[in-house]
């Protein structure tokens, strides 16, 4: 059978609209050791940079093609040459080093995220070179730089999850014949967390102190005081309470998005078997599940962008 004739459109009849490449998941354990006492960061990494040109694609030609492998052995370089002080300074120094070695690349991206590892203790004492992993969330962070411009820094938390057994509800909401939820007044609030946050400048940040600072303000509006808890009457606005105590917190912070995958827990019959069960056993429902994201900015910033 007589194949059919390839179709080549002229390049003149195109445009490319973006091209980047670059190397993903980059993972690297770095070691810093001061005597007996010895620190750790264990992170991965992903780069990605955008040419001058766009040769490569319209023509294969190659010639100012900066290898994928050339760039995970900078990344390695640089943790070796720069150390790892935070993921967000590490980030900054990978798109430093290719804006700076390389005048024909003319934007560089970096994401970094880093392993929860933490020094363990016994009976207060820290241990000098043994750790934990521990499930407080993973802290992540982006980098962006053009030439001739300023770095861009976002941080955030991902797969943090939290719960609360009770002091949640959600009642009053909009009916139509397709409702079939009836309205709770105390529920388990249960629900996987997504949170990223901008900066204005990036100089002079204590991006750890920030950090430490945004995940415990996620504690604290989500649960509420350690003695009675606060009353969510949605998943809305329990992103909202994260997120105006965080702002309110952090001045350095210009805007925030969270998000909450909500965790289901359906109650069980147990009467079959002479029980009786007041919510004390439930299953999850892991699917489908809901999802309730809000980005955030402060008035002035977003003003002043505009």
């Amino acid at each position: 059978m007589q194949q059919p004739a390839v179709c080549h459109l002229p390049n003149e009849d195109v445009e490319v609209l973006n091209s980047e490449y670059g190397k993903n998941v980059i993972k690297l354990l770095r070691i810093r050791r001061d005597d007996k006492k010895h620190f750790i960061k264990e992170v991965e990494a992903c780069v990605h940079i955008r040419l001058d040109s766009v040769n490569e694609y319209l023509h294969g030609e190659n010639s100012a093609v900066i290898p994928t492998d050339t760039m995970k052995n900078i990344v390695l370089s640089l943790a070796k040459c720069k150390g790892i002080q935070t993921i967000e300074q590490f980030a900054l120094d990978i798109c430093n080093h290719f804006i700076s070695s390389y005048c024909h690349v003319v934007y560089v991206k970096a994401y970094v995220q880093e392993v929860p590892w933490r020094r363990l203790e016994k009976n207060g004492i820290p241990h000098v070179h043994s750790f934990i992993c521990v499930p407080e969330g993973i802290r992540f962070c982006e980098a962006e730089q053009c030439q001739n411009g300023c770095p861009l820094v976002i941080s955030g938390i991902k797969e943090l999850k939290l719960k609360k057994t009770t002091q949640s509800g959600f009642q009053g909401f909009h009916r139509d014949k397709y409702t079939t939820i009836p309205d709770r007044t105390d529920r388990v609030l249960s629900a996987e967390l997504f949170c990223k946050w901008s900066y204005g400048e990036c100089q002079d940040i204590d991006f750890d102190c920030v950090w430490d600072t945004v995940h415990e303000s996620v504690l604290e509006a989500f649960s509420g005081p350690p003695d009675c808890g606060e009353y969510s009457p949605s998943h809305q606005k329990t992103v909202n309470n994260i997120q105006m105590l965080t702002l309110a917190r952090i001045p350095q912070i210009q805007e925030i998005e969270v998000t909450l995958n909500n965790i289901y827990y359906d109650d069980i019959d147990l009467k079959k078997f002479g029980l009786t069960n007041e919510k004390e056993v439930l299953i999850p429902v892991e699917i489908p599940y809901a999802s309730y994201t809000c980005t955030l900015g402060r008035k002035k910033c977003l003003r002043e962008q505009a």
